[in-house]
């Protein structure tokens, strides 16, 4: 299929013309329709300038887009039927290929960084560097653009589409609270955080991470169903949710450059691997800055998801 026959705007989609909206006293299915509708429109309003590929902040949005959608689908789809599950697994397919380009955008745009703050003497061998990433992530980005091109996504699109007009099931309309909800990640997090050692492994706090986010989307769904007093607490949930997210997230990049800087060694050059080593331990370094503060944001996160059920 090509990119001519995609839906590139939301009316070919059949969505309405303006955006779903969604009052507080409105069930909680017409608020997982409104939020579907928005991050659909989101997604396919940064969709060209990720197939440019312009600006990385197209990218990162269309996947966060992506992301808050599968959040929703896993947490409250049945309220939009069975096909719920189908789309938020092909969704998943979609994040991977957004995912990859992602991560490459974020370790270019933190190597650049790094080595602009080394020696002059330092930053030609910093830019042969980059450059291997910079090929790498050419080969994901076209990767990513067959997945945007093909029959495949152009299905997804239209599915999302239709659980935005999807008609609720009976048995589930009248007792789906959206705040109430909010207990469930919070659990699942808290049960997390309780089960890790004092120093925990690097996968595991990104799996926490991960769980963290979760949560977060959770909150911003249900904020639009919420009353003045309740609103006020689900703001602070999402913030301490947004820095938690981003303790762990410094933590998870840390990681992931100080072990790609471990694999390239073998295959470069003195000036470069010397490069490469001291970004390395520069990397552990922010990695063990982060660990000694996750905890504390954690506590934040807590205290506030506890203080919405109070």
């Amino acid at each position: 299929m090509t990119t001519e026959s995609l839906p590139r705007t939301p009316a070919e989609l059949g969505l309405p013309e303006l955006p779903i909206a969604a009052r507080p006293a409105d069930p909680a299915v017409h608020h997982v329709r409104a939020k579907l509708d928005r991050e659909i429109r989101a997604l396919l309003a940064h969709e060209p300038g990720t197939r440019s590929g312009a600006d990385p902040e197209d990218l990162h949005q269309m996947r966060v887009a992506l992301r808050r959608m599968r959040s929703v689908l896993k947490l409250s789809g049945k309220l939009v039927g069975d096909g719920a599950e189908p789309v938020r697994a092909e969704l998943g397919w979609l994040g991977q290929s957004l995912g990859e380009v992602r991560d490459y955008d974020v370790l270019i745009g933190h190597l650049r960084e790094v080595i602009a703050g080394f020696e002059v003497r330092d930053q030609a061998a910093g830019r042969r560097l980059v450059s291997k990433f910079v090929s790498e992530r050419a080969a994901a980005k076209r990767r990513l653009t067959r997945a945007l091109s093909s029959a495949r996504y152009s299905t997804l699109l239209r599915e999302v589409s239709l659980l935005t007009r999807a008609e609720p099931a009976p048995e589930v309309t009248g007792r789906h609270d959206l705040i109430t909800g909010l207990a469930k990640p919070h659990r699942r997090l808290a049960k997390a955080v309780g089960a890790l050692p004092a120093d925990p492994p690097d996968d595991d706090l990104h799996a926490l991470r991960i769980h963290g986010k979760k949560l977060r989307y959770a909150a911003e769904l249900a904020q639009t169903s919420a009353k003045k007093k309740q609103a006020a607490r689900i703001k602070k949930l999402l913030k301490a949710t947004k820095d938690f997210q981003t303790v762990l997230g410094d933590h998870q990049d840390a990681v992931v450059a100080a072990e790609r800087m471990r694999t390239v060694l073998e295959s470069v050059d003195g000036p470069v691997g010397f490069v490469a080593g001291r970004i390395a331990e520069r990397e552990l370094s922010r990695r063990t800055e982060a660990r000694a503060v996750w905890r504390k944001s954690w506590k934040a996160v807590d205290a506030a998801a506890k203080a919405l059920h109070a």
